[in-house]
């Protein structure tokens, strides 16, 4: 039982759900209301299982230097509990079948967006630029901007405008929510090697790149209700959502408590991303409503 459990915690549980709500909240923009639920069902399990391989190899290629962070010494590799090249078979076979499930039961687009988004994941921000750019966290930005794109072309079947401000959307969250979480951990990631912008450029530098992300961040929901893709309710909600992250954001330039500041921004960005896809699914331009 505790070694299923370690196999389950390499998927990274906690992304592939707040991601595969972005995918469905992609999935229902796109439908209108007027849903095929077992194009959903068969959406949701392959790029559930493309993100999941592409977090196991992520966690099977930082295993060493994962035992020099206190946040990631416990997990199952660095702590030995488990073989890496079972995990590394472990992670390719899911990818293999994520792809596989998106190119023939969803359709060939979103197979080959299954296919960037590991390979963004993997290739260029596991192996390449986490370990040599400060450039790591915005580029592997879209692997993550994958799922609600995923989710939306599964019915469409083109990358259209909607793609474009999904993709927009989840692009520009990442780098601040990553770097509310870098800013608490610097030391941790100083330590293991990893040049990430705290690192590298300081804190006080790093606070103010995060600005123009959440900035640019709020026309993103005023793009969605300008298309006819949501309704009133959802411009109203992600304005307000946005304006409060780039409020607190911009009081973080001269927080005192840097910790503590940065936990709250964190806080609030998961936050802002999980109301602002579950009120763009409730509000979604369709049948209803």
């Amino acid at each position: 039982m505790a070694v299923l459990k370690d196999y389950v915690a390499l998927t990274k549980p906690s992304i592939i759900r707040l991601n595969a709500i972005a995918a469905f909240g992609g999935f229902w923009v796109a439908s209108k209301w007027d849903i095929d639920w077992l194009l959903l069902l068969y959406m949701l399990i392959g790029s559930a299982l493309t993100m999941a391989s592409a977090c196991v190899i992520n966690n099977y290629w930082d295993r060493e230097l994962d035992t020099k962070m206190e946040r990631t010494k416990n997990r199952a590799l660095p702590a030995k509990r488990l073989n890496p090249t079972a995990v590394l078979v472990y992670g390719i076979v899911l990818g293999i079948i994520g792809v596989t499930v998106l190119f023939t039961l969803v359709n060939p687009l979103t197979g080959w967006l299954g296919l960037l988004g590991i390979f963004v994941y993997v290739v260029i921000y596991t192996m390449w630029l986490k370990r040599t750019s400060t450039w790591s966290t915005s580029i592997g930005g879209i692997s993550g901007a994958m799922p609600p794109v995923i989710g939306y072309c599964a019915v469409t079947g083109v990358v259209d405008e909607g793609a474009w401000i999904l993709f927009a959307l989840l692009f520009l969250w990442q780098p601040a929510h990553f770097w509310s979480l870098a800013i608490r951990r610097v030391e941790e990631y100083r330590a293991a090697g990893f040049p990430l912008l705290p690192v590298v450029k300081g804190i006080p530098r790093t606070k103010l790149q995060m600005l123009p992300y959440v900035v640019l961040l709020i026309p993103t929901g005023i793009f969605m209700f300008a298309y006819d893709y949501v309704g009133y309710t959802f411009l109203v909600i992600s304005l307000l959502g946005g304006l409060l992250w780039l409020v607190h954001t911009i009081m973080g330039v001269r927080a005192g408590d840097t910790t503590k500041w940065a936990k709250t921004n964190f806080f609030i960005s998961i936050n802002y991303l999980m109301v602002v896809f579950l009120i763009m699914i409730a509000d979604t331009n369709g049948a209803i409503g």
